[in-house]
């Protein structure tokens, strides 16, 4: 997987994720999020627009970082989930944690 972290003039960050969000690349996911809260960015945006895979590895890495920048007062939220990804999300009945925004600039007026 391959990831394209932006920072925006108004303090909120993008996070583009390429490829497969698995087991195998969850761990980086939750390293670069953990790292950026660290820094102060709490508000981040997730694009999926990209991601051809996920599973529940990946969704856990997703949800820690909704629990790591709303422990700092902030949000994750995810944007341009591909069709698979919105199908985990509504298998796992997970839409209620991580509401899908169609667009980065939808899900940044709700973060």
């Amino acid at each position: 997987m391959e990831t394209k972290v932006t920072r925006l003039p108004d303090g909120a960050t993008v996070v583009r994720l390429l490829g497969r969000l698995n087991m195998v690349s969850a761990n980086s996911l939750r390293d670069t999020v953990d790292d950026l809260v660290e820094q102060g960015s709490v508000r981040i945006v997730v694009d999926l627009s990209e991601v051809v895979f996920l599973d529940s590895s990946g969704l856990g890495a997703l949800i820690g970082g909704v629990k790591a920048t709303r422990r700092h007062g902030g949000d994750l939220r995810i944007a341009g989930p591909t069709e698979q990804v919105q199908l985990v999300l509504q298998l796992t009945n997970m839409e209620r944690i991580l509401a899908p925004h169609p667009t980065i600039e939808s899900a940044l007026q709700h973060a």
